[in-house]
């Protein structure tokens, strides 16, 4: 695993509890928020997955 998978994932984890705090609290902005967090987490994450995809074929 290299540094964008694993930054990329804690930021989809850490997105992902603040949208579901944003639903429980009823805060559409902690929801939207959170919602981004996850998602620029997962393209950060993808990002690594192919940097390691790349690395392997060499």
């Amino acid at each position: 695993m290299n540094k964008d998978q694993v930054k990329g994932r804690v930021e989809e984890v850490k997105g992902k509890a603040k949208e579901a705090a944003g639903v429980i609290l009823d805060d559409k902005e902690l929801e939207l928020k959170g919602n981004v967090q996850k998602n620029l987490g997962k393209a950060q994450s993808g990002f690594g997955d192919l940097k390691q995809d790349i690395k392997d074929e060499l």
